[in-house]
């Protein structure tokens, strides 16, 4: 996988203010603010940064931590995890591997029913959705074609709820 290289001011004009202070400064979407923590549609997870392949929804799972949480990335080679001693505790920061952008952190030994015993916390924000063949995801204002609902979500729902996150960011500090 070729790493991607650009500088900070490439950076900035490629992605939007609160893309770019997640993804390039560490920061944090606010809980249960991403377009992605209830998505439940089938598919592939790329990184907003590059589009490397970092997740797949099948190893997606509900965590209720309001985040997106999957038990494993799409492969070893996916990611890159770094120690975070920032907020005062010890984590595993998890980072793109092809363009070092900043992801979530991952977290063992939370007991969750999940083959890893680990919980990828993912910021909606660095992530793109690839839906399955023959789906798509619907955005705000958009009316017509197939749409990517959960079962049981209404249309309605599909377009005002999970889909369209808001923005907000939430503890921004970034260590350096």
């Amino acid at each position: 996988m070729d790493k991607v290289q650009r500088t900070e001011a490439q950076w900035r004009e490629m992605l939007t203010p609160d893309e770019y202070q997640v993804l390039r400064e560490a920061g944090t979407e606010a809980p249960w603010a991403g377009e992605y923590t209830n998505t439940k549609v089938e598919g592939v997870y790329r990184c907003r940064a590059c589009g490397a392949e970092l997740f797949r929804s099948g190893e997606k799972f509900e965590s209720h931590c309001g985040w997106p949480s999957f038990y494993q990335p799409a492969s070893g080679d996916a990611v890159e995890l770094i120690e975070d001693r920032s907020l005062g505790a010890v984590r595993t920061e998890v980072r793109c591997e092809r363009c070092g952008s900043h992801l979530g952190h991952v977290f063992e030994g939370e007991g969750y029913p999940v083959p890893t015993d680990q919980r990828w916390c993912i910021n909606s924000i660095s992530l793109t959705l690839e839906p399955a063949a023959g789906l798509r995801v619907i955005r705000a204002g958009e009316t017509s074609g197939d749409t990517a609902q959960t079962p049981g979500m209404t249309r309605a729902a599909a377009i005002s709820g999970a889909q369209v996150g808001a923005r907000s960011l939430w503890m921004g500090t970034r260590r350096r």
